[in-house]
């Protein structure tokens, strides 16, 4: 003879597994889509996971370039870096550097390729720069 105890039990225990599965499910459903491309149009929209990996060990541009002073071998601040130029075939050209000015007035901007600057903890160093060369070079005007 089933009590209604036992039936409550049971009742409980059905939810229980019936809510463990759609779990079960759905984290599973997750899983596949974090490995699939949205697709739009044909192409695919997106990163992989193995992709995402990558990223994550690479360097944000707002953190750890935008703003961040550059300095000659001497440690003294040259400029700072203003703006990143990505040429068409996807490589990260050139550092945009601001020499000079006040308050965003009298700065000279002049173009550096990335090449040539050193990433250090305190920003970057461009070795065998001053001031007043890089003053002296073509000023790099947006077109």
């Amino acid at each position: 003879m089933i009590t209604k105890s036992q039936t409550e039990l049971e009742t409980f225990w059905k939810k229980l597994l019936r809510t463990a599965g759609a779990l079960v499910v759905l984290t599973g459903l997750s899983v596949i889509a974090t490995d699939i491309s949205v697709h739009a149009a044909g192409n695919k929209v997106g990163v992989t996971k193995d992709q995402m990996k990558t990223l994550s060990r690479g360097w944000s541009v707002k953190d750890k370039i935008m703003g961040k002073s550059v300095y000659n071998e001497n440690k003294e601040k040259i400029g700072t870096i203003d703006d990143l130029i990505v040429t068409s075939d996807r490589s990260l050209s050139y550092a945009i550097i601001g020499v000079g000015g006040f308050l965003g007035m009298g700065k000279h901007d002049v173009a550096i390729p990335m090449s040539q600057l050193k990433a250090n903890q305190d920003g970057f160093v461009l070795p065998g720069a001053t001031k007043d060369a890089l003053k002296a070079m073509p000023e790099y005007a947006k077109s």
